[in-house]
């Protein structure tokens, strides 16, 4: 169905791709995996036509329709849920509108064109009934319900919505359309805990291809049976699942490893043949073969390993026993969202907030630190608070370096002490001296984290940490949230991520007026 032969592709002097092939077949269900900035994302937006590769050819098979969900697809403002939703059957309108207007030049119609205009109308009414069109409203319905647009309200503006919201709005259409490739760049970025379960049972039934990229491992493991591994601009076919994949691509490694260290052994020990007999006469022979031997051998490169980062928080000295205490808290812009909130958080403790996407978690987040002001009540916070805050998305518009955006925070130290941060979170210098607009969302977010790990703080806030990270990144990050003395409070829609962290669990959902 497509074919990616030797493709390569760079930004500047950074090449993400080099000479990579790949295929997807009828039915194959792939994930696109790797670590965060190695060009997933580029690759889909290469393999969809967004963006033209240095080198190499792509084709597509006749007559394939591919839809694609990337992170930063807009909607159009104006437009309701619904009527976004409907344009997945647009061409179906436009048939029941071409049937309409025959049916109305028929009052003036020759007895020749009356023949003929039942006739159109007869084909498009049977393409109507064949393609499910009278039951659209109710597909439309049903799949929207299953991603939690029927709790929104589907006549609401698009305009109106958060950016998850918009997110699950695009999928739900991408959905109804039924392209014969799906294409979806972290689809469960945005998605709650049941909407991933119901998209997961979704994907294992669909019957034809799909390629996504997740760092979501049991999200691949639940629907993917085959794995493409893109690391330092290699692109590998693995048949299978991620927990397969992980297997078989360690054994790659160690072989790889092995055969470097043993061709080391064996060109030292040529070398030394050489350097000891090709001056006597005896055994100049043999010293000339050895050396023909190592002028043919070709040179095995060191297997190159992966940065990885080490995150770790500082603990400033000790709060104040009270961290924060809400009276009669509610949030809102323009209406109320929540019923009247009353906690409070005390120094040392750990929560997670859960709850659907829209509702209100980065809203609380942002209250409670007084960067939003309530819609009713007010928030008290404790003393001494040192508070390190990681947002959920940044600006892609900024067109600072991951250095310059360190270093305008921290102007006191030098250039090394910034380098020095910015790799221990994993990023290489390709990425420090790169503009953060044209970072990939799991870089950026290292570059986020980085900052925070750079100060001494006792109260720690994380609005989705993990939405963009690989999967060692993931790990590490969930470490060092183990290991923070301090207080923490976190929003994610992953309980693998929290739950051995946290000791308590607040629903948003339990607070909620009205979803919006």
């Amino acid at each position: 169905m497509l074919v990616v032969d030797r493709v390569s592709h760079g930004f500047g002097a950074r090449t993400i791709l080099e000479n990579v092939s790949f295929r997807i077949r009828k039915g194959e269900h792939i994930a696109l995996v790797g670590p965060n900035g190695e060009g997933k994302s580029s690759f889909l937006n290469i393999i969809t036509a967004k963006l033209m590769p240095d080198a190499g050819d792509i084709k597509w098979s006749n007559r394939v329709t591919v839809g694609y969900l990337d992170q930063h697809t807009v909607l159009e403002k104006g437009k309701t849920i619904r009527e976004v939703l409907r344009d997945a059957f647009k061409h179906m309108y436009e048939l029941e509108k071409e049937m309409l207007d025959i049916y109305n030049k028929m009052g003036d119609a020759t007895e020749e064109e009356m023949g003929k205009y039942l006739e159109d109308t007869a084909d498009i009414q049977t393409m109507l009934d064949h393609s499910g069109f009278y039951m659209i409203d109710a597909k439309i319905q049903e799949v929207a319900n299953g991603l939690g647009l029927g709790e929104i309200g589907l006549d609401k503006d698009v305009s109106d919505l958060s950016g998850g919201q918009r997110t699950k709005v695009l999928l739900t259409k991408l959905l109804l359309e039924n392209p014969t490739i799906l294409v979806l760049d972290e689809p469960t970025n945005f998605l709650d805990e049941e909407h991933i379960i119901w998209l997961t049972r979704y994907l294992q039934e669909y019957s034809n291809a799909f390629v996504l990229v997740s760092h979501d491992i049991d999200f691949i493991n639940n629907t993917c049976n085959v794995i493409y591994h893109l690391e330092n601009g290699e692109l590998n076919r693995y048949k299978g699942n991620y927990d397969e994949f992980e297997r078989r691509n360690e054994i790659k490694k160690r072989q790889e490893e092995q055969a470097y260290e043993k061709q080391v052994e064996e060109r030292k020990k040529l070398e030394d043949f050489i350097a000891r007999n090709k001056a006597r006469v005896a055994t100049r022979g043999m010293a000339n073969s050895r050396q023909k031997k190592l002028d043919k051998m070709e040179i095995l490169e060191r297997p190159r390993e992966k940065v990885k980062p080490s995150f770790s928080f500082n603990s400033g000295k000790a709060s104040g026993k009270l961290i924060f205490e809400t009276n009669n808290l509610v949030l809102g812009y323009g209406e109320p969202l929540t019923k009247p909130l009353n906690f409070r958080m005390e120094r040392g403790m750990k929560i997670a907030l859960k709850g659907m996407n829209g509702i209100g978690k980065s809203t609380l987040l942002k209250t409670l630190l007084g960067i939003t002001k309530p819609y009713k009540g007010d928030v008290r916070l404790g003393d001494y608070l040192e508070i390190g805050y990681f947002e959920q998305e940044s600006s892609h518009e900024n067109t600072k370096t991951a250095l310059d955006e360190v270093w305008s925070e921290f102007p006191g130290l030098d250039n090394i002490d910034i380098r020095r941060a910015l790799a221990k979170s994993g990023l290489t210098n390709d990425h420090i001296t790169s503009q953060m607009r044209v970072l990939s969302g799991g870089e950026a977010a290292k570059v986020r984290l980085c900052k925070i790990m750079m100060k001494d703080i006792n109260f720690l806030v994380l609005d989705e940490p993990t939405n963009h990270l690989d999967v060692d990144a993931k790990e590490e990050l969930k470490k060092a949230v183990k290991e923070f003395k301090g207080t923490v409070l976190l929003v994610s829609h992953e309980p693998e991520f929290y739950n051995d962290i946290v000791d308590d669990v607040w629903n948003i959902e339990d607070f909620t007026t009205k979803i919006v």
